[in-house]
């Protein structure tokens, strides 16, 4: 897979290949952070749920609190739910990586907007902490979409996936990793949905797919 910057507002990925994608192993991961800057800040939550069979599997999920080396802005805390004090006695990342790359063996890892923010965020944690990056194969929803609908032109918003999925999502806690990961998971299925529906069984980048990037204000 490669990903590449074209410019402030884009990027391209290529080289995405998924066999029979009714019958993988997916994770759907998530992290929460002290901030939006994936080289200064830090991992603060990790999520994930397992998706087998083409279903959720809500009873195979990964959760932990991460101490970060850094204290979560009280705006981020206001905005994330998760406060300093949840994280005094939380384990470092570097003694919970082993544990969440153990939880996604043999597992094609499916994220929202990681590719511009949670692989760069823990592509660094790891570089601090002197530990492998993950290597499964990873796909994008912001980047799935897309290539089933290169002519949108907004950004695809996980707001905006559930809007036009029509997802329940009140059931979740938002901006939780673990919540956001089921809901990411929600997303996902319905977009293999989408796929199958076309009857198509592979997925395949074998042209570059544009991806509009966020924008923060």
């Amino acid at each position: 897979m490669e990903i590449k910057m074209i410019s402030d507002t884009e990027y391209t990925v290529s080289g995405v290949s998924i066999k029979d994608i009714v019958k993988q192993r997916y994770c759907v991961f998530d992290f929460e952070s002290t901030g939006i800057n994936h080289e200064t800040e830090h991992i603060t939550q990790i999520g994930a749920v397992i998706i087998e069979n083409n279903c959720i599997q809500e009873s195979k999920t990964f959760n932990t609190f991460i101490k970060s080396p850094k204290p979560i802005p009280k705006s981020v805390e206001q905005f994330t739910g998760i406060y300093n004090t949840q994280l005094e006695n939380a384990p470092l990342f570097k003694d919970q990586y082993h544990d969440f790359l153990e939880f996604t063996k043999d597992s094609i890892l499916i994220t929202h907007a990681g590719y511009e923010f949670d692989l760069p965020l823990l592509l660094n944690e790891c570089k601090r902490n002197e530990l492998p990056m993950i290597t499964n194969t990873c796909i994008d929803t912001k980047a799935l979409f897309s290539y089933l609908y290169p002519e949108v032109t907004e950004i695809i918003w996980t707001d905006y996936l559930i809007k036009y999925y029509n997802i329940q999502d009140k059931d979740l806690r938002r901006h939780d990793a673990l919540g956001d990961s089921i809901l990411i998971g929600r997303i996902f299925l319905r977009i293999i949905e989408e796929l199958q529906a076309r009857n198509i069984n592979d997925i395949e980048f074998i042209d570059p797919v544009i991806v509009k990037r966020f924008q923060i204000n």
